[in-house]
């Protein structure tokens, strides 16, 4: 299953829904944002980062700020755990 994610150790899960549908819903701003984001970010769990982020920040630009600082936690998390093996 690891197909296009390289040497992470972090989490891998197949899933049910229709990712591309998913992302083809998703607003316009976020789906250029994971166009461009390093992890392979679920359609679902964006939308759902970028909400809260939304909700607590109230401007869209300051929202996308939160989200690359949550890919930058997760791939410094991820550099740990392959350092470490």
């Amino acid at each position: 299953m690891g197909r296009n994610l390289g040497q992470t150790k972090l989490r891998k899960r197949r899933r049910r829904e229709d990712p591309m549908r998913e992302f083809d819903l998703l607003p316009p701003v976020l789906r250029a944002w994971v166009t461009q984001a390093a992890l392979p970010w679920r359609p679902r769990s964006v939308l759902r980062a970028y909400n809260t982020a939304l909700a607590r920040t109230g401007d869209q630009t300051r929202a996308l700020d939160e989200l690359k600082h949550l890919e930058a936690a997760q791939l410094a998390k991820d550099s740990q755990l392959t350092s470490a093996v």
